[in-house]
Formats: structure tokens, C-alpha cells, sequence
């Protein structure tokens, strides 16, 4: 927050009175604040970034909540939400297997509660019902055959669209190969190829028809 800005919520903080922008009327305010931050407060006070009076006057009751790497009985019960929340919009009950929940506790997650919500969302697109280990990323243990350049998702972004893309990519990256791809994305080559079917690239064909895995 930009200094002259800190100076104005510590104001309000202070005096519980803000006016409006052009007016000259004071406005009461009845608000509780709970400010969160990734940084060291009194770090930031000393480099002149934080004023060191807004700081105490939010440090109120503060909570130290350690990384996530500390946290390893937390890990399982967010992945469970966010899973929740994709088989909520999907409508789908998809379920994490016991080396996928292993997995998961084993890593150190270095960006914590943000890293573990897109590594859930990956995992989803790539499982059918049940999220193995194989769907999960490389960096937390799972050998997979090779690992080809990463695919930046925007958060927010729907699903299907994401899975259309990582599939796209997926194959290009095993030159065409459905097998190839079939097994790097975790899923059945059959499952590929209705994905496929549904975006209009391939006709009725399915590998038990055609006896060849497409490539």
C-alpha cells in the first residue's frame, strides 16, 4: 500500500471517521480488519515500506500460521475441498486414491496453499473417477517417461478449455501419438480418443475399431 494511503486507514483506524471523496461530510465507520501478509511486518517497517504505527495498530491479536511443508495433516483436508469444490462445478465425484493422498503429504509445497489448489485442478482434468499418483506433477515424485514444456493455465479458467489445451499439448509433445499420449496424460487411450471425438478432431474411430493407436 502506497505510504499516503497508510496514512488514511490508519486515520480511520484510529478515529473509526473517513469522508467520502469530494465530500466534506465525515462518515462513521463500524468495521473489523483482518490484514494478512506473506512478508515480515517488521521487515518491512525497516526497509520503509510499512509504517511502523499502522503495523502495531493492526497487530491486535496476530496468528502465525506456519508453511504448509509443517502442516502435513492440513494437506489432505484441503486437497479434499478444492477437490469438492471441481466435482461440486462438474458434477462429477471424482476421489483421490491412497499413493495420490501419499503423495501429497510428501511433498514440501514451496507455494503452499496456492500450489496445492492448481496442482488439485491438474489432477482433475487428467483423472477419469479416481486421481492416482499419475496425475499428479512430476515435481512431487511421480517418474513419468518425459517431461515436455509446461502449459500456463489462468486461474479461473473453465475447465474444459484447460483440458483441451493440456491434451492438444500433450500429444504434439509425443508427436502425434495417441498411445504416447494416453499414458503421460494417465488416462485410457480410449479415453483420449472420446475426448478427441468430442472436439471434432477425429471421426467414430476408437482404437479397438481401428486396431492401431492413431499416431
Amino acid at each position: 500500500m502506497a505510504p499516503d494511503l497508510q496514512v488514511k486507514l490508519l486515520r480511520v483506524l484510529e478515529t473509526g471517521h473517513f469522508m467520502r471523496v469530494g465530500s466534506q461530510v465525515a462518515q462513521r465507520s463500524d468495521v473489523r480488519v483482518v490484514a494478512a501478509t506473506n512478508r515480515a511486518p517488521a521487515q518491512a517497517v525497516a526497509e520503509g515500506r510499512l509504517r511502523s504505527d499502522l503495523m502495531y495498530r493492526l497487530r491486535v491479536f496476530p496468528i502465525s500460521l506456519p508453511p504448509l511443508r509443517e502442516r502435513p495433516d492440513d494437506i489432505e483436508l484441503l486437497a479434499g475441498h478444492f477437490l469438492a469444490e471441481l466435482n461440486a462445478a462438474e458434477g462429477v465425484a471424482k476421489r483421490f486414491d491412497a499413493p495420490a493422498l501419499a503423495m501429497l503429504r510428501r511433498y514440501d509445497w514451496p507455494g503452499n496453499v496456492r500450489e496445492l489448489r492448481n496442482v488439485v485442478h491438474q489432477a482433475f482434468i487428467l483423472a477419469d473417477d479416481q486421481i492416482s499418483a499419475a496425475c499428479l506433477p512430476v515435481e512431487l515424485g511421480q517418474e513419468r517417461p518425459d517431461s515436455g514444456p509446461c502449459l500456463t493455465v489462468r486461474v479461473g479458467s473453465r475447465i474444459s478449455d484447460v483440458e483441451r489445451r493440456l491434451i492438444f499439448a500433450t500429444q504434439q509433445q509425443c508427436n502425434g501419438s495417441k498411445v504416447q499420449a494416453a499414458a503421460a496424460l494417465g488416462v485410457s487411450v480410449k479415453t483420449l480418443y472420446n475426448r478427441l471425438h468430442e472436439y471434432g478432431v477425429i471421426g467414430e474411430a476408437t482404437p479397438e475399431a481401428t486396431g492401431t493407436d492413431g499416431g
